[in-house]
């Protein structure tokens, strides 16, 4: 199956996630080549102003700063996705319940694979946000 279809079921588990509260956090990575963003994270953020996710950038050179932004998750799921298969190669979900991997093979199809939770409860990033 093309990855793009696979990606949007692996979303569905996102969100399912996040509506259950079991989502923990969300990692890019698996590089393609050596580009100078090395992750991507994302993280829940509960605010006043309902429910966002934190998206961090993160770079390979001390020359470039980290980037974090309060996103909705549909603003997420856009950043992400516009780095599939230029950047990242893999998507990992983690809950409290399974970690949830998204892959993409070098001939472009998509494969999601589940296996036991590395966390056990889920945190908030609002600790974490720069103002």
């Amino acid at each position: 199956m093309p990855y793009q279809d696979v990606f949007v079921l692996f979303w569905k588990q996102v969100k399912e996630s996040l509506e259950e509260g079991r989502f923990a956090k969300l990692t890019m990575a698996k590089t393609i080549g050596k580009p100078n963003l090395r992750n991507i994270f994302v993280r829940p953020v509960y605010s006043e102003g309902g429910f966002k996710v934190l998206l961090k950038l993160r770079y390979r050179s001390k020359e470039t700063e980290d980037q974090e932004d309060e996103l909705t998750l549909e603003e997420a799921f856009v950043v992400m996705k516009s780095h599939l298969r230029k950047s990242f190669s893999s998507v990992l979900l983690f809950t409290t319940t399974k970690d949830v991997t998204f892959k993409i093979n070098k001939k472009g199809a998509g494969s999601i694979t589940e296996s036991l939770p590395t966390f056990s409860d889920a945190t908030s990033a609002d600790n974490d946000v720069k103002k």
